[in-house]
């Protein structure tokens, strides 16, 4: 996920966030000269200037349509509500789960499902809905982000550290034991016939597919 931030001095909370949650961004000074056509969405932090940066994303809507997330404070819930250019907003300090699901979801097309699909397994991207032969499968956030992986880097076996790094994020400090659970949990989940989906390679970790 690229996406663009402003302001390019944006709070250590939000940069910190955003490396967890493993977004490439870049730095945006002026949204009238600098803003990056090739970016899939745009993060905004209100900050102390909140009617001003208002101002500006309402006439860059005019001239692009990027979607726009919003990182606002409790006092500026009304405002925003009421803005023009505004997709989404997330309350600071953003959650760098959080962050990253709100991200993801607009920088795929709006209206458009993306399916991802293995065997009988399918995963909806923008409803974080799994299902298996047609049937709702029950996934918490990190079970789901989990599978998702697997699914879109089949074959290649991925060690517990790699996969902390790709799906819990950078900053992310639970250790080995964390991937084995969750993998645990996603075979019970699957069933016996489709536990055999994810491979554990004895010493390094895990291969789906």
């Amino acid at each position: 996920m690229d996406v663009a931030v402003f302001p390019a001095d944006h709070s250590e909370s939000l940069a910190s966030a955003l490396m967890a949650a493993g977004i490439k961004t870049e730095r945006v000074t002026d949204l009238e000269s600098e803003f990056p056509g090739d970016a899939g969405a745009l993060v905004v932090e209100l900050g102390n200037e909140p009617l001003r940066r208002l101002r500006m994303l309402e006439a860059l809507s005019v001239e692009s349509p990027v979607p726009v997330l919003a990182v606002i404070d409790a006092t500026q819930l009304t405002m925003v509500e009421a803005a023009v250019g505004i997709t989404d907003f997330l309350m600071a300090p953003p959650d760098y789960a959080e962050l990253r699901l709100r991200v993801r979801r607009l920088t795929h097309a709006a209206g458009t499902d993306e399916v991802h699909h293995f065997k009988d397994l399918e995963l909806n991207v923008l409803t974080y809905q799994a299902s298996l032969a047609g049937r709702p499968i029950d996934l918490t956030y990190m079970e789901y982000e989990l599978l998702r992986f697997f699914i879109e880097h089949q074959g290649r076996v991925w060690s517990r550290e790699q996969l902390l790094s790709k799906v819990w994020g950078y900053e992310y400090y639970g250790g080995a034991r964390t991937v084995d659970v969750h993998v645990r949990r996603l075979r019970a989940k699957l069933g016996e016939e489709r536990a055999s989906w994810i491979t554990t390679v004895r010493s390094v970790g895990y291969r789906f597919g």
